[in-house]
């Protein structure tokens, strides 16, 4: 029995049809992926089965990986994207449903959070009631870092709106204990996401928007590595960033 594989189904509210569907298999192909142990799927099947369920290929099928396991500094980086659109929103909804110690948007917008996950604020809001801190850095939307930004976006939906709306958004949940955010300048060209001991990076290239962004997917395995340095330059730009609520805000 693949215990792993049914847990994320059952997480995922995934059935067994559904999940063949979603791959292109027949609903017994996928009983059997799940019954008979050893039983591993064609790449490309492995693949769709970690984007349906917002999992790692090494959770699920760990012997079909085992030999391509990384011991060195780059075994902290679990996936690369080219795009940030690429990577599955399912993956950031099971990042987030499986946080129970932090959650850290440091995106200079965070707009499109928003767009993306379903309840987002509901979300939140459910996690920093069951102990778990919150925290936003965005870009003040009137400073001058961002009106040259727009300029170098031109884009019609402006950074300053997308702040505005995310602001707008957490102005719903700031009286839930727990949730906090700041203004910041310092990650306007690098995006940092954090969810417990995992992280999705995004350095900006020039005249590009957040979606169109490379993306790594990181994991913490050791002390001062990429994780650790990524997770320092956040907590460096929270200590000196501008509390959005001022003396109201939580902590």
């Amino acid at each position: 029995m693949n215990e792993a594989l049914r847990r994320a189904m059952l997480q995922a509210r995934v059935t067994d049809r559904q999940l063949a569907e979603r791959c292109g298999v027949d609903v017994k192909t996928v009983g059997r992926w799940i019954t008979e142990t050893g039983r591993i799927p064609r790449a490309r099947h492995r693949w769709a089965v970690c984007e349906a369920l917002g999992e790692e290929e090494t959770v699920l099928w760990p012997a079909a990986v085992r030999k391509a396991i990384k011991v060195g500094p780059d075994r902290e980086v679990v996936s690369v994207y080219p795009y940030r659109s690429g990577c599955p929103a399912s993956l950031w909804r099971s990042l987030i449903t499986k946080s129970e110690r932090e959650l850290t948007f440091a995106g200079y917008t965070n707009y499109f959070l928003w767009l993306e996950q379903a309840r987002f604020g509901t979300a939140l809001r459910r996690k920093a009631a069951q102990g778990c801190r919150v925290r936003f850095l965005v870009g003040d939307p009137d400073s001058d870092l961002t009106r040259s930004r727009e300029q170098d976006e031109d884009v019609a939906l402006t950074l300053s709106t997308r702040i505005r709306v995310t602001l707008a958004e957490l102005e719903k949940i700031r009286r839930q204990p727990g949730v906090d955010a700041r203004f910041s300048d310092g990650h306007a060209y690098l995006s940092v996401f954090r969810f417990d001991d995992d992280m999705i990076v995004t350095p900006l290239l020039t005249h590009s928007v957040g979606h169109d962004a490379p993306t790594l997917h990181l994991r913490r395995h050791q002390d001062d590595g990429m994780f650790d340095r990524f997770a320092s330059h956040i907590e460096e730009l929270w200590k000196r960033g501008t509390p959005v609520w001022g003396e109201e805000a939580n902590g």
